[in-house]
């Protein structure tokens, strides 16, 4: 059962600070979803083989 006295405004003055919170994640995830979107390792197979290195020997 909902109670029938609820103050609208005076509820939506004291979620203020938690649904600016949710805001400010929601968008924070989102920057960092396109950024790893757009800046994000590439796909191609030939940037995630690490060639080997060849030491000359003088001796």
């Amino acid at each position: 059962m909902s109670a029938n006295d609820t103050n609208i405004e005076k509820e939506a003055k004291r979620h203020s600070p938690a649904l600016l919170g949710i805001a400010g994640v929601l968008t924070f995830a989102a920057l960092l979803f396109v950024g790893f979107t757009l800046f994000g390792p590439s796909t191609e197979e030939d940037s995630l083989v690490i060639p080997p290195t060849i030491e000359a020997n003088d001796g």
